[in-house]
């Protein structure tokens, strides 16, 4: 009796619907709001994970195509310098006086307000 007990209230009856049981049953209105959750999924997938991430490639393109000498520019490695020569993906950066290093153009994060790096000399 005990193990009865136990076992109902962790097991419910399953109980058929008699809204969709016998010859007049409609299985179309089902497979219409099955249709539906599928819809509002990719819908919920486009606008939470696709269209942010094109945006945020966009505007990145868009500062990679800005790019020009002087620019002062932090990499991706937290690496701060003026560009001094752009080639199709790399650029020249200059550290200090007499140290340049190449980095993929790719790795450019953001481009700093002119007059940055003398303020941190």
């Amino acid at each position: 009796m005990m193990m009865q007990t136990l076992v109902n209230l962790f097991i419910s009856n399953a109980y058929a619907d008699p809204m969709n049981v016998g010859p007049g049953a409609n299985p179309q209105n089902s497979s219409v709001s099955f249709m539906i959750m599928i819809a509002i999924f990719f819908i919920f997938i486009y606008f939470a994970i696709w269209r942010p991430q094109n945006k945020r490639a966009k505007e990145q393109q868009e500062l990679l195509n800005s790019l020009a000498k002087g620019d002062e520019v932090v990499t991706a490695g937290g690496i701060l310098g003026r560009i001094n020569k752009i080639a199709d993906q790399y650029l020249i950066l200059s550290l200090t006086n007499n140290v340049d290093i190449v980095v993929q153009k790719s790795s450019v994060v953001s481009v700093l307000p002119k007059g940055t790096l003398k303020s941190l000399e």
